[in-house]
């Protein structure tokens, strides 16, 4: 019997998973997305085109595959209407492709206003929201209020909405913030006709056929492991849980039916938004890393803050995750660095630790490893024993370090800029 193998991020999202599902695809029948929201920006490059996934899983490109939003992801109908639309422009079928989970939640207008007024409401505290609704659409969630994607099948869909939707018109009165949700509102409904088209589906029971049956599943994480809502560096956190773990509750899935952990981190450590970054740079170095690296965000357009390679926190995900094959990212960022470092533990209070510490957010100072750079283009490498020795070394440390063989290596945004060993 097959096994869902899974792929996320090991690091503060954004570290490139999309091109890796699209690389790792021909390889699986199914593709599912477990968690999160349209706040994830899974970005693929082929064929001289860019396409920024939100919502649809990296696998609707591919032909024969069939693509899962699973239960554990929340949907926002308009956005994800939209990300259709632009698929759908390039020729590709993707009624026949996509479906969708009964269980999965949607993201409401108001969510999206809420979710701003309380950012705003925190002020200097702020978390780095993207202000999609998706963290009030989670609280509904857990607190049995939410609408579902399968409730747009039932007589009372309208009377449920407005049900909910009052109940967030009587929360946004504790708020001094000014709103206007009507034509949002309209293009939500039109969302809602759109996703009619679509088969929505007992995706656990589709899944666990689909096991039973030995075709091969995908799993996509969104967000990286240590914005995990449990995990990683709360309150600075997403509202889902983006571990491995998520996989079972987001699919559906037996802890027993995991497979293979592909985790993916960049060759060096960016993050969005508010919260700790041990190894973060404000210098010339952290502005180049942003400048080479295209470190803007796929879904908001934010500069990402850039920083060395904290081999602390990645341990810690490759542990979290039972990582079994390392992914590593955007190696070629790092092309003209004369010396490149490593956190290889922290300093806290005076005391040297080598562990992710539930005080995220103390003074930690990191302690780094130098390496010498390689100082040359590897963007055209096809094959590992071609890369110079330089970049052979800091590979094997990471290897070394997190006992984790790295399998797949990217030097370039395109699917073709891949090495596999």
């Amino acid at each position: 019997m097959k096994k869902v193998d899974v792929v996320l991020g090991l690091q503060w999202g954004d570290e490139g998973k999309g091109k890796v599902v699209d690389v790792l695809t021909p390889n699986y029948n199914v593709i599912a997305r477990f968690q999160g929201g349209p706040n994830a920006g899974h970005s693929l490059h082929f064929g001289g085109d860019k396409f920024v996934l939100h919502t649809v899983p990296s696998g609707i490109f591919r032909d024969g595959a069939v693509n899962i939003i699973g239960n554990g992801v929340v949907i926002d109908p308009v956005i994800l209407a939209d990300e259709i639309a632009q698929i759908e422009a390039k020729g590709v079928d993707v009624v026949s492709r996509l479906t969708i989970s009964k269980r999965a939640h949607l993201i409401l207008p108001t969510h999206r206003v809420l979710d701003a007024a309380s950012e705003a409401a925190k002020g200097k505290t702020k978390i780095g929201s993207t202000l999609k609704g998706i963290g009030p659409a989670y609280m509904d969630k857990t607190g049995r209020n939410g609408l579902r994607v399968g409730d747009i099948l039932l007589p009372d869909f309208m009377e449920r909405y407005e049900q909910l939707k009052t109940k967030h018109l009587f929360q946004l009165r504790q708020y001094d913030y000014v709103y206007d949700i009507d034509n949002y509102e309209k293009e939500w409904f039109a969302g809602i006709e759109q996703l009619r088209r679509f088969r929505f589906v007992d995706s656990e029971m589709v899944v666990n056929g689909y096991i039973a049956d030995d075709v091969s599943i995908l799993a996509e994480g969104a967000q990286g492991s240590l914005l995990d809502i449990d995990f990683g560096t709360y309150p600075y956190v997403t509202s889902s849980n983006t571990l491995c773990a998520g996989v079972c509750t987001g699919l559906g899935v037996a802890p027993t039916r995991i497979g293979n952990v592909y985790g993916i981190f960049k060759a060096y450590c960016t993050r969005v938004g508010s919260g700790p970054f041990p190894t973060e740079l404000f210098d010339s170095t952290g502005e180049c890393l942003r400048q080479v690296g295209n470190e803007f965000g796929a879904t908001t357009g934010r500069p990402r803050r850039c920083g060395w390679l904290d081999l602390v926190a990645l341990k810690y995900a490759v542990t979290m995750n039972g990582v079994t094959d390392l992914i590593m990212m955007k190696s070629d960022v790092l092309n003209d660095f004369d010396t490149i470092k490593v956190a290889v533990g922290y300093e806290v209070n005076g005391e040297r630790i080598d562990y992710f510490p539930y005080e995220s957010d103390a003074d930690i100072t990191p302690i780094y490893r130098e390496f010498e750079g390689w100082n040359c283009d590897i963007c055209n490498v096809r094959n590992y024993d071609d890369f110079p020795q330089q970049f052979k070394d800091y590979v094997a440390f990471i290897e070394q370090e997190t006992g984790v063989s790295v399998k797949i290596i990217s030097v370039g945004p395109d699917r073709e800029e891949t090495i596999v060993r």
